[in-house]
């Protein structure tokens, strides 16, 4: 629990920080006929890899963890070279995230992958459908286990089987029949083949959300599309942090492409309940974005492609939740913009660009000047109604 300026004591809920998966996450979980097929780590020292199958590298074993074991913070590139042993214990060990929580004044986390990435696009990887099937399912089976036991504290996002409409679909209920409060979703369908997002083929998907009461987030970088870190967004003369800081901005606004598609796709006419957040991308780019779409919506006679019922910019307001966490000037000069109720709050651990060690300090910094009413719906009751999280008792 945080104390708030005016005395009042808030439960503050970060909705976006990551897992950094042990390394027996799915090994330890799979029937016997899979244990050798699933996401596993081959290899020894720095050059183990997780492979899934004989031989299909998924991933690196970097556990994308900025924060050393001794609590220290990487401020450069060195991480790229670390492993599982070398970082916090709290980016793996979920106890220690609870309590890390508890030292942040912190009461609740939504957690993401690292391993699947941020849309589990990495799992395209595999050929077998069934393996890649089991894959999803058996990491949502662990995620369920890490809500319950961190007493409802730690809430992990059902990765979807998104190159299968219909599997996706039936995902989405079992998500939600084991406890889950929300979804991750890949971007870009369509990367590999499939229908895009607004595509009458998904209509049972966004359906089965909309019905379910399911949030789908959408994180940066959730698609072979969208996550390039390294490579369109700086110039080729430039040192490897200057590219790394430059695709990392650069990384933040992609979602903005994504709310605006799904807005002009008409989705919300047929999904009045349905429930979008933007993770990890901030919020100064949004009042902006809706400002264009609406302009452009008129200049260039989009209406005439679909009949939407409202501006487009208005579908924000019921539907969309932005993120924020190192922004100084949004929060303090955007809110009644975006409009308070669709603001959250972030802090991205253990990720580069975490608020850690300071979160505190940034909190009281970016809110001195919000009412205790606006603290109050932007570090807590904001997020705890979107996806349905039990506060604690006064």
């Amino acid at each position: 629990m945080s104390e708030a300026a005016a005395g009042e004591s808030l439960a503050i809920i970060d909705v976006d920080s990551h897992l950094t998966e042990p390394h027996d996450l799915w090994t330890s979980r799979a029937p016997a006929s899979l244990r050798n097929r699933v996401p596993r780590v081959v290899g020894s020292g720095k050059d183990r890899a997780w492979v899934v199958d004989e031989d299909i590298q998924i991933s690196t074993t970097n556990p994308s963890s900025v924060i050393r074991k001794d609590g220290e913070k990487s401020r450069g590139i060195e991480f790229f070279g670390w492993q599982i042993e070398d970082v916090h214990e709290a980016s793996w060990n979920m106890e220690r995230r609870v309590e890390l929580l508890d030292e942040f004044g912190l009461y609740a986390q939504i957690l993401y992958p690292n391993v699947a990435g941020f849309g589990s696009q990495n799992f395209m990887k595999v050929e077998d459908s069934a393996l890649r099937l089991a894959c999803a399912q058996i990491y949502n089976e662990a995620m369920a286990e890490i809500q319950e036991t961190s007493g409802g504290r730690l809430l992990p996002m059902a990765l979807m089987p998104w190159w299968n409409i219909d599997q996706s679909v039936e995902e989405v209920e079992r998500a939600r029949d084991m406890g889950l409060k929300g979804i991750v979703m890949c971007s870009d369908p369509d990367s590999v083949g499939l229908p895009d997002l607004g595509a009458d083929a998904w209509k049972p998907f966004w359906d089965a959300c909309d019905q379910l009461g399911m949030v789908v987030n959408f994180h940066i970088g959730a698609s072979e599309t969208s996550f390039n870190m390294f490579g369109r967004a700086a110039w080729e003369s430039m040192g490897m942090r200057q590219r790394l800081g430059l695709g990392s901005a650069a990384l933040f606004v992609e979602n903005s492409r994504v709310t605006s598609n799904m807005i002009y796709s008409g989705i919300f006419d047929r999904c009045p309940n349905l429930k979008v957040v933007s993770v990890e991308s901030g919020i100064g780019w949004i009042p902006f974005v809706l400002e264009s779409i609406d302009y452009e919506w008129e200049e260039t006679g989009a209406q005439l492609d679909v009949n939407l019922q409202k501006k487009p910019s208005e579908y924000f307001r019921d539907h969309f939740w932005g993120c924020f966490w190192f922004e100084k000037a949004a929060p303090r000069y955007l809110i009644d913009v975006i409009g308070e109720d669709n603001v959250l709050f972030e802090t991205d651990f253990p990720h580069p660009t975490c608020l850690y060690p300071k979160v505190q300090e940034y909190i009281a910094e970016v809110s001195a000047d919000w009412s205790p009413s606006r603290k109050r719906k932007i570090f807590q009751d904001n997020a705890a109604q979107l996806y349905g999280i039990d506060l604690p008792s006064p």
